[in-house]
């Protein structure tokens, strides 16, 4: 992992995201730039940014990139527990805790920043604006987690793969990666099964069905909704539990 240079265009996903949870002051987005900017890092595809049992002494801020979070069993099963996408954080207050529970891999090379635990706290505790938006990510994240537990837990195969490309696509829109209605989707059939809980096979059947029906593309790493209502109805998707926007 090495110091990458940043402008400020590369702040934009992360301002966008808090901005959409919490109104962020002038002074607190000010104070955010300079803290990413200081702290830009850039890491390789396929690299472990963060091993379960590490303790973490930072706050990570995604500034472009996929990354997943995942646990393994003993024999070697992986399951995908979330995905971590431009703009969000891998978990502000997890220094908080002696060490982290679960894995944080990435999908694509990444780039972000690494806000030292001082740093992130003075960042928090001078502008109330920035606190609570980085309060309101964290209990989102749970909010996610809810749902993620009733996609593997109640819904259909088609429902579940149909859930998780609508929330995607719902995180990404808030940050300006949706171009129509398409954006970029780095994630292998592999990446989906672990994340749904299917076989592989299954989860290809499950892609055909949706592309059958006119509801997707995927190709070239690009996800295309053609009908993004049919597609939450087939999934039962309400964007509510992301509280991307602000009352």
């Amino acid at each position: 992992m090495h110091p990458a240079p940043i402008d400020g265009s590369l702040a934009q996903p992360v301002i966008r995201r808090l901005n959409a949870l919490r109104r962020l002051s002038d002074e607190g987005i000010a104070s955010l730039e300079r803290a990413i900017r200081e702290g830009t890092q850039h890491v390789g595809a396929g690299e472990d940014l963060i091993c379960e049992g590490d303790a973490v002494h930072s706050v990570r801020i995604i500034l472009s990139g996929w990354l997943c979070r995942y646990k393994t069993l003993e024999d070697g099963r992986r399951q995908i527990v979330n995905f971590v996408l431009p703009g969000e954080t891998c978990d502000a207050y997890t220094y908080l805790l002696s060490m982290i529970d679960h894995s944080i891999a990435t999908l694509t090379p990444v780039v972000y920043a690494d806000v030292k635990r001082p740093q992130f706290e003075a960042l928090v505790a001078h502008d109330r604006s920035v606190a609570e938006a980085f309060w309101c990510e964290t209990l989102v994240n749970s909010a996610i987690q809810r749902e993620w537990a009733i996609n593997l837990g109640r819904r259909l195969a088609l429902e579940r793969v149909a859930h998780l490309l609508c929330e995607l696509y719902e995180r990404l829109s808030p940050v300006g990666l949706i171009e129509g209605n398409s954006c970029a989707f780095p994630v292998t059939q592999m990446d989906l099964a672990d994340a749904t809980g299917l076989s592989v096979v299954h989860l290809n059947r499950t892609l055909q069905e949706l592309r059958s029906s006119g509801l997707i593309l995927l190709r070239e790493r690009t996800l295309t909704i053609t009908d993004l209502n049919a597609l939450r109805s087939t999934a039962l998707f309400s964007p509510n539990y992301l509280y991307l926007h602000r009352a």
